[in-house]
Formats: C-alpha cells, structure tokens, sequence
C-alpha cells in the first residue's frame, strides 16, 4: 500500500491550521473567526494589528474587534504595547497547556457552574414524597452529582497548571 504525502508551503500550512483550529473552536463553544484570529496569533512570531488580522483572515473591521474584544474577555489574547507605534497590537499565549487551561476556566464559568447552581435550585421543590417528585430529584441528583465530579476534575487540572508554573519558577532560582 503506498501513502503519498503531499508536502505544502508554510503559507499552505499556516492556512490549513487557522482553517482547522477555527473548525476545532467550534466545539470548545467559540465561533469559527474568533477561533481563526486566535490560530493566526498563535502561528505569529511578532503581535498583530487589526489591520494585519483583516488582511490575512479576509474579514471586517467589525468582525476583527468583536472577536478580539472577545478574546480578551476569554484570557486567549492580550493586547501589547509595541514602542514607537499608535496601533494597538495583539498576542496570543504559545503555551497550549495555558490555553486548553484557560478555555476549560472559562467554559466552566459559563456552562458548567450556572447549570450546578440551577441543579442546587431545582432540589428544593414542594412536597418531594410523592412518586414523581422523588424521580424527578433522583435525576436532577444524578446530574449534579456527575457536575460536581467534573468540576472537581476541572480544578485538578487548573491546580496542575498553576503547580507547573510555580515549579517552573522556582527552577530559575536553583
């Protein structure tokens, strides 16, 4: 069997990657252009203007702030300072242990702690002794129980991040 590999440009590849990455931001519940301006900051050696977004993904002004407004609001970007220019720059962090921290932070915020506080609400209902009171706690019980199991998991993972960074600095003092 012979498997034939097509070998691209860096231009065909970075391409591939911001289409791909903004498909993937999709499933992390981002929007495919904010997922393809955070790809094309990601890949970029030196921070982006707007223009330099615009230009590059083919998008408005409008689409281009909206999102990036966005992905500051989500940690995912950052603006710089860039010495002797007006503009305003953007980076994103290359780490993507931070990153996938840092979606997984936000996602929890908007999904996963709104749904255990209306779980927690949803227990304390009138007369629970009949039948289908009982069923319907049972349920609301089971999902919050498997809520909390994964916001527990979350932290795990958060604490990880944050023990990585501190080991990391207290390397560079040894």
């Amino acid at each position: 069997m012979f498997i034939f590999q097509c070998i691209m440009t860096i231009t065909e590849a970075k391409q591939q990657f911001i289409n791909s990455w903004g498909a993937f931001g999709t499933q992390w519940g981002i929007n495919r252009t904010m997922a393809q301006i955070h790809a094309l900051l990601l890949i970029s050696e030196q921070p982006l203007t707007q223009d330099d977004m615009m230009e590059q993904l083919n998008i408005s002004r409008g689409n281009v702030n909206m999102n990036i407004r966005d992905l500051i609001s989500w940690g995912l970007v950052e603006r710089v300072i860039v010495p002797g220019e007006r503009k305003e720059y953007f980076t994103a962090d290359k780490d993507i242990w931070k990153v996938a921290t840092q979606i997984i932070k936000e996602r929890k915020k908007r999904e996963l702690d709104p749904m255990l506080k209306l779980l927690g609400q949803l227990e304390n209902i009138d007369n629970p002794k009949d039948d289908e009171s009982k069923q319907f706690l049972k349920v609301v019980s089971d999902i919050k129980k498997l809520g909390s199991h994964a916001d527990s998991l979350i932290d795990v993972m958060i604490k990880a991040e944050e023990n990585r960074f501190i080991n990391a600095v207290i390397k560079l003092f040894k």
